[in-house]
């Protein structure tokens, strides 16, 4: 039996890691085996939830694969960046806003709305820092481009998007590759074809063919 490789996958803003049960189970028929890191998204504060994530890591070996959604990705090279003594195997990111948030930007000028986001999601999604992935390990990045969610409603997103992010702010100088399917923000969890590309890239560190 091949070996199979741990991942953890870090959830999104307003979730459980409840809602990636299924690209868990099929990523498991690629000998993946996927664990949720469960945050509060909006009572959690970023160091804690950095910390928490930095041990989760540890716990799980150098061969630890991470597989972020949304916020989950910017918590994924946040925690990364500030350890950098942390070794990972290849990483992929889907449709995380790292290159800021329009959307997010669009809640936070609602009176009284800024309780929803909570302060991690505010400092990773409100920031105009440019990130750069400057580790040798793979990073894969997919995105969707179904303008179909809630985050257009807020803000007016460059096209294309996923209803919620836009690609051009899920490019991240540095990485290995890029993909986009023709899914919303949430079709990202639910599409076979996601599922296939995410499996590939952290099994072997590049998207399949």
């Amino acid at each position: 039996m091949a070996e199979s490789h741990p991942v953890l996958f870090v959830h999104g803003l307003w979730m459980t890691g409840a809602e990636g049960l299924l690209i868990r189970q099929r990523l498991a028929a690629y000998g993946l085996s996927v664990a949720p890191f469960r945050y509060g998204t909006t009572s959690d504060g970023l160091t804690q939830v950095l910390s928490a994530l930095s041990t989760a890591i540890r716990e799980q070996g150098p061969e630890v694969r991470l597989l972020g959604h949304s916020l989950g990705g910017l918590i994924i090279l946040s925690c990364l960046a500030e350890h950098p003594e942390l070794t990972v195997g290849p990483v992929v990111l889907m449709g995380s806003p790292v290159n800021g948030s329009q959307a997010a930007r669009g809640l936070a000028r609602i009176p009284g709305a800024g309780w929803m986001m909570g302060e991690a999601a505010a400092v990773e999604l409100l920031g105009t820092t440019q990130r750069v992935w400057a580790r040798g390990t793979p990073l894969g990045v997919i995105a969707g481009d179904w303008p179909l969610g809630i985050g257009a409603m807020l803000a007016e997103l460059p096209s294309p998007h996923d209803g919620a992010v836009a690609v051009a702010e899920t490019q991240l100088d540095g990485a290995t590759d890029q993909r986009v399917f023709h899914v919303n923000h949430l079709g990202l969890l639910t599409s076979v074809a996601v599922a296939h590309a995410a499996a590939g890239f952290l099994n072997s560190g590049h998207f399949p063919d």
